[in-house]
């Protein structure tokens, strides 16, 4: 338990109030007291979430507008190329992409979503990370562009297969989004940034909304009974089903996009041979990686049998003896599958799929396999 003062020191999202009044079981998380479960449980919101709607609070991330000093976005969008391997010049208005920061070796500092609201970007950061990744930006960017940190935001996650009915009802122009649509909408009568994504391999929508307005909107979206609200442990579950990464285990300085299973987040623009090759941080080291293949790689997992092989756990190529060749990065049970997976590295000449390896659990060697991600097949809307 932390001590009260501990507890005392921990940020609240604009939504505190309705988690506690809703039963919600608060916990640390990223420097903010969040809900990890409501009363339904972990279990059981998983699979609301599969099969109905979820909402999630995710207001400890970060809201940045990122604002061209010459008003013209595409300098925003260049200068930003110089701090992420993505092509942001082509993402068109009313679109988002999945980007990453890194640093001079060709590692991630931080992952993150990147939108084109037609005169600015709107950058979405991780909690931890968000007051380096502002300080990352000003250091790098100030004479180009001004960048907003939108503290008065905070941001509302609809997810399942039921988000869309639930929130065409609040907002006329959900249902023709498509996947990875964002820009600004109404939704209840207030002013919102919506885009279509999210962390759960389900459709589904992220909202931005005034923190002022965020209490109103989410209790009007949980009247519907399609949606429950989800706190931390289904959202970490959701993903880890769905694949995704999670910064600080599954990503970090130590990892580049190339051994991450990320190449499909670079354009090739941005490759060897492309219009824009290079220019950002560790790009010679990330190059090479995707020119000549990288030492390791970041693959799922399928235990045999039903005990969970979780974050730490040490990966052998043999049942007895060796040294370990990799380690899991994310683990547990997956509720839609009634099985444990797991995800984590190992030597890119063991990373094809059906490969049999050992999980070291306990003192006892456990066997899995090498499985496709994602586990659960994502449902986008395309």
């Amino acid at each position: 338990m932390l001590a009260r003062d501990d507890r005392e020191s921990l940020k609240r999202t604009p939504l505190y109030d309705l988690h506690v009044s809703l039963g919600g079981k608060m916990v640390p998380f990223a420097g903010y007291d969040m809900p990890v479960q409501y009363p339904a449980g972990v279990l059981k919101e998983h699979l609301h979430t599969r099969g109905a709607a979820g909402l999630f609070d995710v207001s400890h991330m970060g809201q940045i507008a990122l604002r061209p000093k010459s008003g013209r976005i595409e300098d925003a969008a260049r200068a930003l190329e110089r701090l992420v391997p993505q092509d942001i010049v082509s993402v068109a208005p009313g679109r988002q992409r999945y980007a990453q920061f890194t640093n001079a070796d060709g590692g991630i500092l931080d992952d993150l979503m990147v939108a084109n609201f037609g005169d600015h970007l709107f950058l979405v950061v991780n909690a931890a990370c968000k007051d380096a990744d502002e300080a990352h930006l000003r250091a790098a960017l100030s004479d180009d562009c001004i960048i907003d940190l939108l503290s008065d935001r905070a941001l509302i996650a609809l997810q399942g297969p039921g988000a869309e009915s639930a929130l065409a009802k609040l907002c006329a122009e959900a249902p023709s989004m498509k996947f990875m649509d964002a820009g600004p909408h109404r939704a209840a009568g207030l002013d919102c940034f919506v885009s279509r994504s999210g962390y759960t391999g389900e459709d589904g929508f992220e909202i931005s909304v005034p923190a002022g307005d965020a209490e109103r909107l989410a209790k009007t979206l949980l009247e519907n009974p399609d949606v429950l609200p989800i706190g931390l442990g289904a959202r970490d579950s959701l993903r880890l089903e769905a694949g995704l990464c999670l910064f600080g285990h599954d990503i970090d300085t130590t990892t580049t996009p190339v051994e991450a299973a990320l190449e499909w987040s670079v354009q090739k623009s941005r490759r060897t041979g492309g219009t824009r090759a290079g220019g950002f941080p560790g790009a010679d080291r990330i190059l090479a990686h995707f020119d000549n293949g990288a030492s390791r790689r970041r693959v799922g997992l399928r235990p045999d049998g039903r005990a969970p092989v979780r974050e730490g756990a040490l990966l052998f190529a043999d049942s007895a003896g060796g040294e370990p060749i990799g380690k899991v990065t994310s683990g547990g049970f997956g509720p839609s599958l009634n099985a444990p997976v797991a995800m984590g590295y190992v030597p890119t000449g063991q990373s094809a799929l059906g490969t049999r390896l050992f999980a070291e659990v306990r003192g006892q060697r456990l066997p899995l396999a090498v499985a496709a991600m994602p586990f659960v097949k994502n449902t986008y809307k395309r």
